[in-house]
């Protein structure tokens, strides 16, 4: 072929295209405020609870959780205004041996109590990577059911390496929760391996699932969980699983023996259900409002709440000097500087942790 030729006819002719959009969005350059996530303020956050809308709660409880200066302001403020409309809710933990079935049990007993006409909150804890600090949160795949029903909220968020797998604002969100007009909260902790010790301090009843089949039952289970149980469900309790469910349930019954009695009067027991196939779990919530029928009857209801109040109390205290701590810029700066030394064994920890903390109380002196 003559290379001086015309190429009009030929195949790799490249035709005449549409003109290329622009790479953003005009709207977005002229009006940038128009599209960006709408930070209400607390009034709006408050009203939108109110109404139960589902997408503002999620919104106030990321703002809750947020650890950006500029929100906790707007935080302390929502949690002002909700906290009169809450503390009417039941508040229930859950924890279990990892593989246990939480998340079926939950949804299933979740459907179960709104069928009764409740409104279910689901706050569950997924663990984070201490590597990385990044979590799944996935538990709205696993509860596919509860999270479409329009009486039930599922919000999952990270523990971010918090003692117990308990997220720290999980308290807050449970203020959001019942200032929604949800009834019943549900908290899901990571499991059994850490210390639940959190989350008993803010619930009204603790819920210990447990798998039997294991070998010896009681391998595995720190006898600090059993001792905080409210009630000890075997789930799985199915199929040709239910013979050794009951050998389990009378092992856990044995076990319970050997802890000294509860100070509020009641009596922790074990059961068998089968959260997959929806069985006992109508005997689970008659246990339930047992416990809160002898609590309310002898005080020890209100009296756990208080308590409850005055732990959040400090830990709101213990949290607001350990952030005021860390943010110091100074503190940054000399952080960053002692770690370098540590890690090159110029200081020891002790040295660096005690020259560190002079710096500060000469900073803030009494």
């Amino acid at each position: 072929m003559n290379s001086g030729k015309s190429h009009k006819k030929s195949a790799l002719r490249v035709n005449a295209g549409v003109e290329k959009p622009e790479a953003v969005n005009p709207l977005l350059q002229q009006k940038p405020d128009k599209f960006r996530k709408n930070h209400a303020n607390p009034r709006e956050y408050f009203k939108a609870i109110q109404t139960g809308n589902r997408t503002m709660l999620s919104q106030a409880i990321t703002l809750v959780e947020s650890t950006l200066p500029k929100d906790h302001e707007i935080a302390s403020e929502l949690i002002r205004l909700c906290l009169p409309l809450s503390g009417k809710a039941l508040r229930l933990g859950i924890t279990g041996v990892p593989g246990v079935g939480k998340s079926t049990f939950i949804e299933s007993f979740g459907l179960f109590l709104i069928e009764k006409g409740h409104r279910v909150a689901v706050l569950t804890i997924d663990p984070s990577s201490m590597r990385s600090r990044g979590s799944i949160l996935g538990d709205k795949t696993r509860m596919e059911k509860l999270s479409v029903n329009e009486n039930a909220f599922i919000r999952p968020s990270a523990s971010a390496g918090t003692l117990g797998g308990v997220a720290r604002k999980t308290r807050e969100a449970m203020i959001l929760c019942e200032a929604a007009g949800y009834d019943t909260v549900f908290v899901e902790t990571v499991g059994v391996g850490q210390s639940e010790t959190a989350v008993a301090q803010m619930v009204d009843f603790f819920l210990l699932l447990m798998l039997a089949g294991g070998g010896d039952e009681l391998q595995g289970i720190k006898r600090g969980i059993m001792e905080m149980a409210d009630l000890i469900v075997i789930n799985k309790a199915d199929g040709e699983n239910k013979n050794r469910a009951n050998l389990a349930k009378r092992e856990y019954e044995n076990a319970l023996h050997l802890f000294p009695p509860f100070t509020n009067g009641w009596q922790p027991s074990v059961m068998t259900a089968s959260a997959l196939y929806g069985e006992n779990l109508s005997l689970v919530w008659q246990q339930i409002e047992k416990f809160l029928h002898l609590t309310k009857e002898n005080g020890s209801f209100v009296k756990n709440r208080k308590h409850q109040d005055y732990n959040l109390f400090e830990e709101t205290i213990h949290q607001a000097i350990h952030d005021h701590f860390f943010n110091l810029p100074e503190i940054k700066k000399r952080l960053a500087k002692y770690k370098n030394q540590i890690l090159n064994r110029q200081l020891s920890p002790y040295e660096a942790s005690q020259k560190l903390l002079d710096f500060y109380f000469l900073s803030f002196p009494k």
